[in-house]
């Protein structure tokens, strides 16, 4: 494909598709972003060619039109078997699978038809104790543009193409010490109302401050374009890898992380899932419960919170009757409530030694219980 022919391509729903790969690339990789553009390129030079009476989008069909373009990407690729086998950089399967399914799901998001509801997020994984507390203290160490940004990001859950479309007077204020920031239209088309603490609104002053610095002239924003949306967001993508390298991560962090962090966090803090499906920017609540990255730690927690509220689970241990039996029966009786207690306090332990020695004492009592039921034969 020639770069004349590159200028000069037009297609009535090229505008469409190329939103929709900008809004698709605010969650992946710059790779995978120029591979979903590259795919809705070719296939809408094939669509124009094919079936130029195909102008908007609900005249798009599974069938003549997709299949029709993966029948014929199908045929090409076959001809060039040999030299795609060799090629390290390019996937058939992965262009014709992902990247046209993808493309065109995301321009359907951005232009629902009636009845239809947009796809989940893109699923990222929550990130761990560890790499959290090292990105955190790289990002707090280093105090510029890009760190305070992704500190933004980390502390209210925007996806990285809406903050880099927050306007300069995001900031305002609902009552004494309280705060929200306004984030426009998202993917899902959606505006809302984050609330936001004193730390998170110092982040947006120092961002207004370095606005204020940067010589292009002002539009409203609150952080400066050098030159359109998606070459922001490619920097701001290669600032994050240059941190995490600096930070000693062994993996990959993608923006998209920080905001399952968000929305683990705020579930752990007790915000109920209405809520937080707004603070998210949700539709409903099948697509946060994508988000909530619940570890095995929490799920340990309200075990044992539950169970000490549950007396079906491990009651409470009785304390004897005043009134026992006597003779051998209350001895028995005795040593078997003995048992009882025993047993219960050491399933309820959480020290693992003070486990086996009780584990040791319930062992002994039912060895003398055994003996004793022996005197009784005697």
């Amino acid at each position: 494909m020639t770069p004349s022919r590159l200028a000069s391509f037009t297609h009535s729903l090229a505008p469409l598709f190329y939103a929709a790969v900008d809004s698709l690339g605010a969650a992946l990789a710059p790779e995978s972003t120029r591979l979903y553009r590259g795919t809705a390129r070719a296939f809408l030079m094939w669509l124009g060619d094919r079936h130029p009476d195909v102008v908007s989008l609900h005249q798009l069909r599974r069938d003549p039109h997709i299949l029709g373009w993966m029948t014929a990407l199908r045929s090409r690729l076959a001809s060039r078997s040999s030299d795609l086998h060799h090629s390290s950089h390019y996937s058939p399967r992965h262009s014709l699978g992902i990247s046209l399914h993808g493309a065109v799901s995301r321009v359907r998001s951005v232009a629902p038809s009636p009845g239809h509801s947009p796809p989940p997020p893109h699923p990222a994984a929550c990130l761990a104790g560890g790499p959290r507390s090292l990105l955190q203290q790289e990002l707090l160490r280093r105090n510029d543009l890009g760190s305070n940004f992704f500190l933004l990001l980390r502390h209210t859950g925007m996806r990285i193409g809406e903050a880099v479309d927050l306007a300069f007077e995001c900031l305002h204020t609902s009552g004494p010490d309280q705060w929200r920031i306004h984030v426009p239209l998202g993917k899902l088309k959606t505006e809302r109302m984050v609330p936001i603490d004193s730390f998170t609104r110092d982040l947006v002053q120092r961002l207004r401050f370095f606005r204020s610095l940067d010589p292009s002239p002002s539009d409203g924003r609150l952080l400066a374009r050098p030159g359109s949306r998606h070459a922001l967001i490619r920097q701001l993508r290669s600032y994050l890898y240059e941190v995490c390298t600096a930070a000693g991560l062994p993996a990959r962090i993608v923006p998209h992380q920080l905001r399952h962090t968000y929305a683990s966090e705020m579930l752990r803090c007790g915000v109920d899932l209405p809520a937080l499906m707004k603070m998210l920017g949700h539709a409903s609540p099948e697509m946060t419960m994508v988000y909530l990255d619940i570890a095995l730690t929490d799920l340990q927690r309200e075990f044992e919170l539950a169970r000490s509220h549950s007396l079906h689970i491990t009651p409470p241990p009785r304390t004897p009757p005043s009134s026992t039996r006597q003779g051998f029966r209350g001895l028995v009786e005795s040593l078997l409530m003995a048992q009882h207690v025993v047993e219960m306090y050491r399933r309820a332990a959480s020290d693992p030694t003070a486990r086996r020695s009780l584990e040791r004492l319930v062992n002994r009592l039912t060895k003398i219980l055994a003996e004793v039921k022996k005197l009784e034969i005697t």
